[in-house]
């Protein structure tokens, strides 16, 4: 079904006129989750998208994403859906500047690790006053979950820490040298930093558990986050389970569209077939300028404009179409799509399952 999702997603983006050769996947820090995630979705679409070359970019992560979707260049991304949320209301670290972001999908669960040795004598939330620690990187939204969670531990994050600005790998070296005491880091598992730690000779990590600061942290910032465990065995030298605060991964993208009003909707079909398999037919509606028929046949390949004007409202299928009709392919099924010039058109794909 993620792969489903994924078609769907690609679908509706289809509308945003990406004219550009190339897209860049905005990720994050080599030694966390959204870099090897994004370098792996930009070889799938590279590999089955003919004419487009997608790239894996290293971004500090969340926020930087966020506002590399607001430029309008051809970017989709990683995000934490608290800094997507302050970014879509314009506040905290986007205060002014609103972004046009819109969710493709969801992802998965990312774990805030709060990360210290045995070595520290830290067992305990309150126990990080007076330390050193890392919030994590700037531009990432590890920074802003771990603000919001030691607020709602009762610890000021800019008076009752020393504070570094460093990422996941950084952090756990910092750790490992004794230049830090502990360090904040929101990520999938395992992550490779925290692995790699975690398995150095004479260092024993521990895990805080804050899961306790959840309900202090959603009356203030919105049902955003999520009481949550990272099992013992994730990483080594793990006493216990730890009790943590968890929030959802999204792919983003840049929400502009060409009509300012209309509405876009989704349909699902069944059609007939044997009966060791099933066909199933999604369709995508919105009520857009529509596109000439003499356009149509071309639409589904890649950076093709219905409109040679360049700066025109409502043209240009970008790269939505192409990665559409590949995965459809792949699924074996097929694309399409009728349209009426000044009412609006009707993309569909179809797919089987077993």
């Amino acid at each position: 079904m993620k792969l489903l999702n994924v078609i769907c997603s690609f679908a509706v983006l289809a509308s945003s006129s990406l004219m550009a050769q190339n897209i860049s996947i905005a990720t994050g820090g080599t030694g966390g989750v959204y870099y090897p995630m994004g370098g792996g979705l930009a070889n799938v679409l590279s590999k089955h998208v003919p004419g487009m070359q997608a790239t894996a970019e290293v971004t500090g992560g969340s926020v930087d994403n966020l506002n590399l979707i607001g430029s309008g260049k051809p970017y989709v991304g990683f995000s934490m859906v608290d800094a997507a949320l302050d970014a879509a209301k314009g506040q905290e670290k986007f205060k002014g500047r609103k972004v046009d972001v819109k969710t493709l999908l969801v992802l998965y669960p990312n774990r805030m690790h709060v990360v210290t040795t045995e070595a520290t004598g830290i067992k305990t939330m309150a126990d990080l006053k007076g330390k050193r620690i890392s919030a994590g990187s700037a531009g990432s939204a590890t920074e802003v979950m771990a603000f919001r969670l030691m607020e709602a531990a009762g610890i000021d994050p800019l008076k009752d820490v020393t504070r570094e600005r460093l990422g996941v790998a950084e952090s756990a070296n910092a750790l490992k040298d004794k230049k830090i005491d502990a360090f904040f880091w929101v990520g999938g598992l395992p992550t490779a930093a925290v692995t790699d730690l975690a398995s150095t000779p004479g260092t024993k990590i521990r895990m805080i558990d804050h899961a306790d600061a959840v309900g202090a942290m959603n009356k203030k910032w919105g049902n955003l986050y999520y009481a949550d465990v990272i099992p013992q065995s994730t990483y080594s030298g793990m006493g216990t389970d730890n009790k943590m605060a968890s929030v959802a991964n999204i792919l983003i993208a840049n929400a502009n569209k060409f009509t300012t009003s209309g509405r876009i909707s989704v349909e699902l079909e069944g059609l007939p077939g044997p009966e060791t398999f099933r066909m199933w037919k999604i369709s995508v509606l919105d009520t857009g300028a529509g596109i000439e028929p003499g356009a149509l046949d071309s639409l589904f390949s890649p950076f093709v404009q219905a409109d040679n004007q360049q700066h025109a409202k409502g043209v240009g299928t970008g790269l939505g179409l192409a990665i559409v009709a590949a995965l459809a392919r792949q699924m074996n099924g097929d694309v399409g799509v009728s349209s009426t010039p000044g009412e609006g058109s009707r993309f569909w794909f179809t797919f089987r399952s077993a």
